[in-house]
């Protein structure tokens, strides 16, 4: 079993910062890596960013790559987002999640998830 655990989401402006955490505890050895996505209103879950826990391989979506950095802290097993340039339609519930295989930029990969952090950007 794996456990993750989400912080850093809030109200901020376009064009602010805001750095999530996630706290992974368990069997995280077990792991490739960790992952977030974003679930706004009536949209599907969408990949953001994701980071392999070994080597530190990262991978982005489209959406986010320039803005967005992904980083892990192995001795604690926390991994970040850190997310620049917010728009109003970054505005979602971010969730972390943990992968034992590839790809990581697919929901269906991924048996662990957190239980979110909300992240509202206002124009």
């Amino acid at each position: 079993q794996v456990q993750l655990v989400e912080s850093g989401g809030g109200l901020v402006q376009a064009g602010a910062s805001l750095r999530l955490s996630c706290a992974a505890s368990g069997r995280t050895f077990t792991q490739l890596g960790l992952g977030w996505f974003r679930q706004a209103p009536g949209k599907e879950r969408e990949f953001v960013a994701a980071i392999t826990w070994r080597i530190g391989t990262t991978y982005y979506a489209d959406s986010v790559k320039g803005r967005c950095t992904i980083s892990r802290d192995n001795t604690d097993n926390t991994v970040y987002l850190e997310m620049n340039s917010l728009k109003p339609e970054d505005t979602a519930v971010y969730y972390c999640a943990s992968t034992e295989r590839f790809p990581v930029n697919n929901y269906s990969t991924y048996g662990y998830w957190g239980r979110g952090t909300q992240v509202t950007v206002s124009s």
